[in-house]
């Protein structure tokens, strides 16, 4: 079986888009196209190869694979060639051109799709980008790892890594790297366990704290 693993960039509040340039995405009038590049320097471009690893298939979303099939087929460096020889997988209806050399559309439902892809014998299957289907993925709790390269930057709107749908989950930090730049890289795998709650201290509560808990059950 195959795992699944993420290497996102993220800004410090969760949003993911277009990291690498002013023209990458600019839907819904994304004007903060570019932010990553001011913070990457070797370091963190040592992060993200860390975090990619060295064995993979691409599994992307349709407007994350329209951006690197657009790229990446013009480029001869290390990523570029592992880029062009590996098989992507895409999640992308009839209508996208699957252009890209060793690309593959998923058919039917996703999650269907995913999960019979990830029962396969085969490479690991890294998600790049991708939002939307990183939501998918997560709603149906079909990921294994996270590594999150978090930049010193808040955006306040765009597309974000979580969304409500996300299936709850209990996680383990297993590694934590940093750059100069500020630049913190965080991997995490998922565990088999619910996330776990507790209470800092039990008190009896008393008529006003009743009120309060009655009063905001109604509200919700």
């Amino acid at each position: 079986m195959r795992k699944i693993r993420t290497a996102s960039f993220v800004s410090l509040d969760g949003v993911m888009q277009a990291p690498g340039g002013p023209d990458e995405d600019t839907t819904g009038g994304f004007r903060f196209g570019g932010w990553v590049w001011p913070h990457f320097d070797e370091a963190s471009g040592g992060l993200m190869a860390e975090a990619m690893g060295e064995d993979y298939d691409l599994l992307l979303g349709r407007r994350t694979y329209e951006i690197f099939a657009a790229y990446w087929p013009h480029m001869d460096d290390a990523i570029g060639r592992t880029f062009n020889g590996i098989n992507k997988y895409v999640a992308a209806g009839p209508d996208t051109p699957m252009t890209w050399a060793h690309s593959h559309r998923l058919a039917g439902d996703l999650s269907d799709a995913v999960r019979a892809l990830k029962a396969t014998e085969g490479r690991d299957l890294l998600i790049q980008g991708s939002s939307e289907l990183i939501h998918t993925l997560l709603a149906h709790d079909l990921i294994d790892q996270l590594t999150l390269l978090t930049f010193p930057v808040i955006l306040g709107a765009g597309k974000r890594l979580f969304d409500d749908g996300a299936h709850p989950r209990a996680w383990t930090l297993t590694r934590t790297r940093k750059s100069a730049s500020g630049v913190v890289a965080h991997t995490w795998e998922k565990t088999d366990l619910p996330p776990p709650t507790g209470s800092f201290g039990e008190i009896e509560p008393d008529e006003a704290e009743l009120a309060r808990r009655a009063r905001w059950a109604r509200e919700s």
